[in-house]
Formats: C-alpha cells, structure tokens, sequence
C-alpha cells in the first residue's frame, strides 16, 4: 500500500506546475509627471494582476542620491503595467520614527498639524506638518505658529499641482516657506512636512516624455556606457601589456650583468669573447632591410640582443635603437 500512495504523490508532483517558473521581473518607474519614468526598483510576479496594486518603498537617499535625506521613506504604487514596465503613482512619504524622536528634546517645544488640501489637478493630498522650537512656548504661540503655517499650505496647493507638490516636500522648498513664515512669532529649531498622505487621485498630466523615448535614451545611454567601459578596459590592457614587456628587460640586463663581472675574475677568457662579437653585424645589415614596425616586441628583442645592444624600454624605443 505504501509503494502505491508513493508512486502517486511521484506522479502528481510531474504533473504539478512550477509556479516559480512562470513568473516573470518586472522593471518599477516613477511616475511620469515629475519623475520621467525613473528606474526604482524591480518585482516579480506571475502576471499583471499580481503586480497592480503593489506598494514599493524606498528612501530618498536611493531615490535620489540625497544622504541628508536617508530617514525619508517614499512611498509608490503600481497603477499601470506596460509590457515589463511596472508605472506607479506617488502615494506619500513618512519620517522615520527614531528620527522624529530624536528632535524633540525635554526643553523644546512641539508644534503639529494635519492639513488636507487639494491641488489644482484635483488629488486630495494629507499633509503633516512639525515644528521644532528652540524652548518651550505656550499654548497660545502654538495656535498662532499652527494657524500661519496652515494659511501657507492651503495657499500654496491651491495654486499647484500635485507634481510640483511632490517636487517641494522633498527637496524642503515648502519646509523652507513654512519656517520663513513662522519665525518671526518664536525662533524655530527644525520645520519637517514629516508626513504625506494621498487620498484620492485627481486628473493625470500627460505632459513629459514618452515612455517610448526613455526606453531609447536608456537604450543609447546603456550602449555609450559600454563603450567607455571597452575603451578604457582597451587602454589598461595595453598598459599592461606594456608594463609585462620591460618586466623582462630587467631581468634580461641583470643577465646581461653576471657576464661582466666573470670578465674581471677570468681575463683569460676574454680572447674568446672579443672573437665572437664580430657575427652579429649580418643581422643588423638583415634587420635594416625589415620593417620593424610589424614585428612583434619578442622579435624586437630578439634582433638587439643579437647586435649586443639592450632591451629595454617600449616598442617605439627598441624600433628607434635598432635603426641607430
């Protein structure tokens, strides 16, 4: 009985599918309007149903290269799947919570807010805002603090659209507004929107680059990146090859050293020495009639060594030497 359930759960395991087989990756863009469809990430899934909705979050620093902005997390959502192109929506971005804490100290103020604007496209947008303040305050300056930063926000999205609102959170313009606009009521420490909140979606800019044409900027970018990668991996070889042909010659005038100093312990020797070098001469008659310049360095060295002189030093140099 048993060899029989065996061989049955053998079989259905043939025929079960693999499901890790049949999923495929997907390439995660920004979205369009301000962000030009950059590159954030990746995801896998089995087909564009399982990747419509997905939340990816990353922080600003790899978003953008900010590290100041390490503690900010973004947040985008996949509203569109093209081909192996997953496009998302900007749903918002959050303060990390350790760094929160760490701004608000025992002699510090703490002025927040939660404001709900609309842009002029139509999102619903939740802002949070937080301000620092040097020392404690009262109450009654923190109404008139939180009052005036409110009167800023609402006049600010009323008048933009959610792209450019997404644009002044994150590079601190609004912040920046907001702080110009409550310093002269209490001198403050820190001004931070710590919190963003889409709440409904509005009407969507088609304005920017198709995603055709950033397909074709990456493509090109991609294809002048590995031609300098070639070239300069061209430039250290031959750098190296270079660098291995004198490697030799030192070791070739070392050699060439320990015949000198056997000369000066054994002059007896010396007669037979001064009859030799005479038969290099044919060679450097032959080598004039060649032209050096399509030899090879071994071949190089192989005809100074026979006319006795050195070895060292490039292709060009030993050309030169030989035709002296």
């Amino acid at each position: 009985m048993a060899k029989k359930v065996s061989a049955k759960a053998r079989a259905a395991a043939r025929k079960q599918r693999d499901k890790w087989k049949m999923k495929r990756w997907y390439t995660i863009r920004a979205p369009r309007n301000p962000w030009e469809f950059k590159k954030i990430g990746e995801t896998i899934g089995e087909s564009d149903e399982h990747i419509m909705g997905r939340v990816y979050e990353m922080t600003q620093q790899e978003f953008n290269g900010d590290f100041t902005k390490m503690h900010v997390i973004l947040r985008f959502r996949v509203s569109e799947c093209v081909g192996q192109d997953a496009l998302t929506t900007f749903i918002g971005h959050h303060h990390q919570t350790d760094h929160i804490r760490r701004q608000i100290r025992r002699y510090r103020g703490k002025v927040d807010d939660v404001v709900d604007v609309v842009s002029t496209d139509g999102y619903l947008v939740r802002l949070k805002p937080l301000i620092i303040t040097q020392k404690r305050v009262q109450t009654s300056i923190k109404q008139a603090m939180r009052a005036k930063a409110r009167e800023l926000i609402i006049a600010f999205a009323s008048k933009a659209t959610y792209a450019k609102i997404q644009t002044q959170i994150l590079d601190g313009t609004l912040e920046e507004e907001i702080r110009k606009a409550v310093k002269p009521i209490y001198p403050v420490k820190s001004v931070a929107i710590r919190k963003s909140q889409l709440l409904q979606e509005g009407v969507v800019n088609e304005k920017g680059k198709t995603l055709d044409e950033i397909h074709a900027e990456e493509a090109r970018s991609d294809a002048e990146l590995k031609a300098k990668k070639a070239a300069a991996l061209a430039s250290a070889m031959e750098d190296e090859e270079e660098e291995g042909d004198d490697a030799p010659s030192i070791l070739d005038a070392a050699e060439a050293m320990e015949p000198a100093s056997e000369k000066t312990e054994a002059p007896a020797e010396e007669a037979p020495a001064e009859e030799a070098a005479p038969e290099p001469a044919p060679a450097e008659e032959a080598a004039a009639d060649v032209d050096h310049s399509k030899m090879t360095v071994a071949e190089l060295k192989e005809l100074l060594k026979a006319a006795g002189k050195p070895v060292s030093g490039k292709k060009a140099d030993l050309i030169a030497r030989l035709n002296e």
